[in-house]
């Protein structure tokens, strides 16, 4: 649901924050499977929660299908992409 800007098998460091600002990709739990998480885009910020969005409104569950996200469910924003290193062989 967040393709282009993330793309499946990509790593990425979160970092945890206090406050969110529209735009931020962030980490959360799902709001109706907690033990399922998630990346989406803030959308806004209103009382009592956040808005979020996936890049691909067409394939993504996001705010408009579980309305607005406690913030209590957000662990944090998306900071920085890596990659992994290469597995070395043993021998």
């Amino acid at each position: 649901s967040m393709e282009p800007a993330l793309a499946n098998g990509e790593c990425w460091l979160v970092r945890r924050r206090r406050s969110y600002r529209p735009r931020d990709m962030v980490l959360l739990r799902h709001p109706r499977r907690e033990d399922l998480l998630v990346v989406k885009r803030i959308q806004r910020c209103e009382l009592g929660g956040y808005w979020v969005v996936g890049d691909n409104p067409d394939l993504s569950e996001d705010s408009r299908a579980f309305g607005l996200v406690p913030a209590e469910h957000l662990i944090g924003r998306l900071v920085l992409r890596y990659r992994r290193a290469p597995r070395r062989r043993a021998g």
